[in-house]
């Protein structure tokens, strides 16, 4: 499985909304690729992160783990936490998780830039 390596782009839109790109395995190794990539949006002043899991099809027990400690920090630190693009397996397995309780889920990126961004004009 050469092509389960995690590739991540990460954006700032206007609103100070940090966006991570994920594609590839959310394992241990992709986890924390992608909490590196969300405390540096923290520290870039980002209260709010979508995770748009367009390009992600399976995510394990310790990639779901390391999710939930990013949204804990989110929680903390009074900030946001949102997704959007999952498959319907993840979707299934973060409302399992409970990941859905205290993180918005969007069916798209568009969607939830109109939702997380205040004034956004589509």
């Amino acid at each position: 499985m050469n092509d389960d390596r995690m590739k991540l782009s990460t954006d700032v839109i206007p609103g100070g909304v940090g966006i991570i790109a994920a594609a590839g395995y959310i394992n241990n190794e992709g986890g924390q690729a992608i909490a590196d990539a969300a405390m540096g949006l923290m520290g870039q002043g980002c209260g709010t992160l979508l995770i748009d899991l367009e390009g992600t099809r399976i995510i394990n027990s310790i990639g779901v783990s390391i999710l939930l400690e990013i949204m804990e920090k989110l929680i903390e630190d009074e900030g946001r936490l949102a997704f959007c693009n999952l498959t319907p397996t993840i979707s299934k397995t973060f409302e399992i998780m409970g990941l859905v309780q205290y993180a918005a889920v969007f069916p798209d990126r568009d969607a939830a830039q109109t939702e997380l961004v205040p004034n956004a004009s589509s």
